[in-house]
């Protein structure tokens, strides 16, 4: 059966990255390529499991000097692939069709819900019909959504891909029993603490959530989240459709036979609060009063979330409104019947400019980025690639896929190269003694690898170890 972990990836496990950060490509010198090659940013993602670092990356890429970037992604279930679409769409939603805390709010219920609004899973149906166009016509998706590049992927990959956007627009909710899944989920992973589980959820956070340091997330938040998968709950309302795009298919051993099953085989206990709840630029979000936090990991994911979205519509910075900011006077206004009168021609014309600017600009424009979705499983393939050969500059590995940096990957790394490993911290069922443990095997992998650390990494505190890599 599958661990808590789960054996598909659809949140990380670490907080989000900015890859173009000082402590990243620091150590990487460019002033020995020419000039066009120094503006270009090669960086390959193996197993991230969700677009919480393309997503940093991209927002503030205005902040760095360099300001083209190519990300290669590669990762092993197309259901992460479909994910990573699907809310890179919804960021880049335009202002002209999505409001900023709109977008927000459906972007984290998406994200990290078991369970969403009926509003939210007509988006998901709407916007699954509109990829199924992109999968099938490269055309139109080179046209609408330059970034994505899903070129390299196999025909057969794409067929699947469309067979997932089928899944999904799907309207019979009863399709896909997501409570069933995540209570059977839960019941195997306890056992016979099942029916204690409240006491289970409450050591789990206590004794190891806190002591990682992520006690900014609530304990009601979490326990809630443990319970039933619903970790944002941004608006009231009632959350009782199937998130969809939490769906997977697994090949399970039943009375001896291998036998596929479609259910939930993600994460339940960690939470996908780590992704974007725990670090914040914003230091009144991370105040505390008599040792407890003022305010919860939705908040904060709401915060880094709004100022991401922000960042990519405006290039420039977040700053977050002031109380007094957010009370507007209220101001009492007569209208009369003539002014009415005179309004509605002027409103259908302002309806219809509307719906044009929509057609014509349905998504934020963002220049000189391409991510380029890869094969499934093909890391071990790309040194066989010329194109690849000597290509990235920085690369990212999960926990989950270190063992993937080998020599032959290395021959892909830039002579002088960044490498980020995601440690063990947050990974919530392994035995204290365990965490260190992976971080020596990952420093002995890299080090193997021909990468040297940049900086000590302690096990109990980072949530990255951090490697340069310089070819002799």
């Amino acid at each position: 059966m599958v661990d808590g972990f789960g054996a598909i990836t659809y949140w990380g496990f670490s907080p989000a990255l900015d890859l173009q950060e000082k402590d990243i490509v620091s150590h990487i010198n460019i002033t020995e390529r020419t000039e066009s090659e120094s503006d270009v940013l090669n960086i390959l993602l193996i197993g991230a499991g969700d677009c919480r670092h393309i997503l940093k990356t991209i927002a503030r890429i205005h902040r760095h000097k360099r300001k083209k970037i190519n990300i290669y992604i590669v990762e092993n279930n197309l259901e992460v692939y479909a994910r990573h679409i699907l809310l890179l769409i919804t960021a880049l939603q335009s202002p002209s069709q999505m409001g900023l805390q709109e977008k927000t709010e459906l972007f984290l219920e998406i994200f990290g819900n078991s369970q969403i609004r009926a509003h939210s899973n007509e988006y998901i149906i709407s916007k699954a019909n509109k990829i199924i166009r992109y999968v099938t016509d490269m055309d139109l998706l080179s046209d609408h959504l330059p970034l994505l590049d899903i070129s390299a992927l196999k025909f057969k990959e794409r067929d699947q891909l469309e067979a997932i956007m089928k899944f999904w627009r799907n309207p019979d909710v009863k399709v896909f029993d997501i409570a069933d899944f995540w209570d059977k989920r839960v019941r195997q992973h306890l056992g016979v603490r099942y029916d204690s589980k409240r006491g289970a959820f409450d050591w789990d956070y206590s004794m190891k959530l806190c002591e990682k340091g992520a006690n900014v997330i609530n304990i009601h938040e979490y326990c809630q989240w443990r319970y039933n998968g619903v970790a944002f709950e941004p608006r009231e309302g009632d959350y009782e459709c199937p998130n969809k795009t939490l769906a997977s298919g697994l090949i399970m051993k039943v009375a001896g036979e291998r036998v596929a099953q479609r259910g939930y085989w993600g994460d339940i206990v960690t939470s996908p609060y780590i992704s974007f709840g725990i670090e914040c630029e914003e230091e009144s979000l991370l105040k505390t009063a008599n040792g407890v936090h003022v305010k919860t990991a939705r908040d904060i994911s709401e915060y880094n979330i709004t100022s991401l979205f922000y960042e990519l519509q405006h290039k420039d910075i977040y700053v977050l409104p002031k109380a007094e900011d957010k009370k507007p006077s209220a101001v009492l206004t007569e209208i009369t019947e003539e002014e009415e009168e005179e309004a509605d021609p002027t409103a259908s014309s302002q309806t219809a400019d509307v719906e044009a600017d929509i057609t014509e600009s349905e998504f934020i424009n963002i220049d000189g980025v391409t991510l380029h979705f890869l094969p499934l499983n093909s890391t071990p393939d790309l040194h066989k690639k010329s194109k690849f050969q000597k290509l990235f500059s920085i690369v990212y590995t999960a926990n989950s896929m270190v063992h993937l940096l080998t020599s032959d990957l290395v021959e892909t790394f830039a002579d002088k190269a960044s490498v980020v490993l995601e440690t063990a911290k947050f990974m919530v069922d392994l035995k204290k003694e365990q965490i260190p443990e992976f971080v020596k095997k990952i420093t002995s992998i890299a080090k193997s690898a021909g990468c040297q650390p940049t900086q000590p990494c302690d096990p109990e505190k980072d949530a990255f170890a951090r490697f340069k890599f310089h070819r002799k």
